[in-house]
């Protein structure tokens, strides 16, 4: 047994100077993000008067379902304000971190052959995944001691030392958590799209779980390791138990990756493949429904996802007005000027397409990224040496990720429209479906900027971090006042936001026109480049 875990060490070694400037530049961010935070939250709520009516103003089941209940309202200091508007924010995204790390040295490095290379070396059978648990055990007890040093330092009196480190801890907690769940699902799916796809499916499920819960169904939010984390009561009632329970089941799980990994061979995955036909049919012949059908599991799996989650948004939408119609600061922080009623309604349906579309983006650039795969794992030489082209290629996934942004988009709106028209008397299915569609162009110049990274053949992170500013200035943009100029550099922010503003084709063409330029110039740059296999 000892045996499976020889020179961990080493391939910890290997694996960390991969990712030393990716940890690096995470840590610091986040770490900064959080900091940073908590300074502004001082500026912008300096009273005790500015404090209790921003308390008021998050009492409603829109912000419960978005950030988690809050807590300590009668006494709502910094601390509190800090660790109800960022505490879920920033879990999400540690889960985010873990979701792609592990999956890129688990499954990732199976399919590009690396590590059959380091199993034939004189390593541990269970040498590399033990590896990437450590790997991710250390990244977050710098992270857990760097918050919480770093909210220490403050010095705020609302913000304990207690309650900094308890904060770092469970982002820490979380994180490996989900680092668990990816090596779980490492075992279980054959590709490294899969495990992101199932890693993620997980992630939406409990952060919608969660949400339910909070909103009408309290012993729901049991079933998600994000309300656990929330039962904290952060920087209130510094609860640590719960942490013990997300650390406990992260354990389990992580036996569990580890008795898989040792009984199963390299390459294969646990669920079970369909058998395919003999012959392929003449769909299958073509570029075009050869791409599809390698991408049509995760577009099932994004589709209902997305359902669910525009689903969980639009149950809540009835209660809406009732809790907010007479907060005058949560008006001035959505821009809403003597709304009510369905009116005001609509101004939510408005701000929660444009949360819900930027998570549809992601599976959208993945499925363009699905490219890069494939010419890493030097798949794309064979088919450009028949009639296939360069050209042909990038156009046609560029095509399939149009129709992946259709299929997820449509699928968050039908959600949210159904339950949302069951929730609200008067509200129309086609409003709020039409709300979600208007962002499809929003969706597309993205999908451009992806594409144009294949093109380049480098920075696709650039991607990421575009499209996290994006979700930055959707999510905190209006409590940070962050200038105009911020707001415009996000495609999101030129779409017309109905079904509040009329919808004019002016800023849907220019989106659209900027879409296909960026397009067509990756598609020249792919035809002139070389394949890097």
């Amino acid at each position: 047994m000892r045996a499976w875990f020889n020179h961990v060490w080493p391939v910890f070694m290997w694996q960390l100077k991969q990712d030393r400037w990716r940890i690096a530049i995470w840590l610091v961010s986040l770490v900064a993000v959080t900091v940073l935070t908590a300074l502004l939250f001082e500026g912008l709520y300096p009273s005790e008067g500015d404090r209790q009516r921003l308390a008021h103003s998050v009492l409603n089941p829109a912000i419960t379902m978005l950030l988690g209940p809050a807590y300590g309202v009668d006494q709502y200091d910094i601390g509190a304000i800090m660790a109800h508007q960022m505490f879920l924010f920033t879990a999400v995204a540690t889960a985010i971190f873990s979701i792609l790390t592990v999956t890129k040295h688990t499954r990732e490095e199976e399919s590009l052959g690396r590590m059959e290379l380091i199993r034939s070396l004189p390593t541990g059978r269970l040498a590399p995944i033990m590896a990437t648990v450590v790997h991710h055990v250390l990244t977050f007890v710098v992270l857990a001691v760097a918050i919480g040093s770093g909210l220490s330092l403050l010095q705020f009196e609302s913000i304990s030392a207690e309650g900094a480190f308890l904060y770092g801890v469970g982002l820490s907690a979380i994180g490996l958590f989900f680092a668990a769940v990816t090596a779980l699902c490492a075992q279980l799916a054959e590709s490294s799209r899969g495990t992101v796809g199932l890693a993620f499916f997980v992630l939406i499920s409990a952060y919608a779980i969660r949400g339910l819960g909070d909103v009408s169904y309290d012993d729901l939010s049991w079933w998600s390791p994000l309300g656990w984390i929330l039962e904290t009561r952060v920087m209130v009632d510094n609860r640590w138990w719960p942490i013990g329970l997300v650390l406990l089941l992260a354990f389990v799980l992580t036996f569990i990756a580890l008795w898989l990994n040792a009984r199963r061979d390299i390459g294969a995955g646990l669920l079970p493949a369909r058998q395919g036909p003999m012959q392929a049919s003449r769909w299958l012949q073509t570029s075009f429904g050869f791409t599809v059908t390698m991408q049509r599991v995760s577009m099932i799996a994004w589709a209902v996802g997305l359902f669910i989650f525009g689903a969980t948004y639009g149950s809540v939408l009835g209660e809406t007005g009732t809790y907010v119609a007479e907060i005058e600061l949560m008006k001035e922080m959505l821009n809403i000027e003597q709304l009510s009623g369905q009116a005001l309604i609509e101004e939510f349906v408005s701000m929660l397409a444009v949360i819900i579309t930027i998570f549809a983006t992601v599976p959208v650039v993945l499925s363009m990224y699905r490219l890069t795969k494939e010419e890493k794992l030097d798949r794309l030489e064979p088919v450009i040496a028949t009639a296939t082209s360069k050209q042909k290629l990038m156009i046609t996934h560029v095509a399939v990720a149009v129709i992946f942004s259709i299929i997820v988009v449509s699928a968050a709106g039908i959600g949210m429209g159904i339950l949302g028209q069951m929730s609200v008397d008067g509200l129309q299915f086609s409003a709020v479906f039409e709300t979600l569609i208007a962002y499809l162009p929003a969706i597309w110049v993205m999908l451009s900027l992806a594409a144009l990274c294949v093109g380049l053949g480098k920075w696709q992170w650039m991607t990421w971090v575009y499209l996290g500013y994006a979700f930055v200035v959707v999510y905190l943009g209006g409590a940070l006042e962050f200038p105009e100029w911020m707001n415009h550099i996000s495609p999101f922010e030129w779409v017309p936001r109905l079904p509040v503003e009329t919808f004019t084709l002016v800023e849907v063409i220019s989106l659209i026109s900027v879409a296909i330029v960026v397009t067509s110039i990756a598609v020249i740059l792919y035809r002139r480049r070389d394949l890097t296999g």
